[in-house]
């Protein structure tokens, strides 16, 4: 599951990061926490403009649930798309194939269960090139246009790694960071379902992941958790 990203970074940092530019940039403000189950925006390039950045919605809408997303989104959750039946599931195979993207952000949470209580853990990969530490990513994700311009997307997941295993050990699942070596394969037009499946199956990124355990309050309803203290490490029993 991968359910609350971040995305600190400046949108100068972000654009010379990815080598493309946001299409709507007076939109885009960073943020600490972005709840997917509010469908706020996430950052995407797509396959066919790898050069520029559009928002999209968080929460994949298949073409049959255009005409009435709000029904879709009490019916489906679409904020991750598992890898292992991507190319069979009749939700996203379509997109899997011709609509892939990147998703952008510089780091998420995910739930560490400690004798039944689950405290959150933020992650992040460590670098020296930005202020607060932390690096930019991509997710591999797919999109839908749902009208001219506008756009939905979901996060893949896949089997969690080692590290992954002991932050989200509960479900065991981890969003596909991928590598930067197959960002440029996860764009290109013309792979077969054979290649998908490898790309799928190797693509995680071999960079350093963190994670540290942050306020339960992004658990909470009715707290603006969109704010610096939510990805500040806690006192905890568990670090990694």
């Amino acid at each position: 599951m991968c359910y609350s990203t971040a995305l600190r970074k400046k949108r100068e940092e972000i654009e010379a990061k990815v080598f493309a530019q946001m299409t709507i940039p007076m939109e885009y403000e960073p943020y600490f926490h972005l709840n997917g189950f509010t469908f706020e925006n996430l950052q995407i390039i797509k396959m066919d403009e790898p050069d520029l950045i559009y928002p999209a919605s968080w929460g994949f809408v298949a073409d049959w649930g255009i005409d009435n997303i709000s029904a879709f989104r009490k019916k489906y959750n679409t904020l991750n798309a598992k890898s292992e039946t991507l190319l069979t599931s009749g939700m996203y195979k379509d997109s899997a194939r011709d609509k892939r993207c990147l998703i952008i952000a510089d780091g998420f949470f995910e739930p560490t269960h400690i004798g039944g209580v689950a405290v959150p853990h933020f992650c992040y990969q460590p670098t020296n090139e930005y202020e607060d530490g932390s690096d930019i990513f991509v997710f591999a994700g797919i999109y839908n246009e749902i009208q001219e311009d506008a756009y939905t997307a979901s996060i893949i997941t896949t089997e969690a790694n080692e590290f992954f295993a002991k932050v989200h050990n509960k479900r065991k699942r981890m969003p596909l960071v991928l590598d930067e070596t197959f960002v440029d394969e996860w764009l290109s037009d013309g792979l077969n379902d054979s290649q998908l499946n490898e790309l799928l199956a190797v693509g995680f990124t071999r960079d350093e992941f963190k994670a540290h355990p942050v306020s339960r309050d992004l658990y909470k309803k009715g707290i603006n958790t969109n704010k610096p203290y939510i990805v500040e490490s806690v006192d905890s029993e568990t670090l990694f």
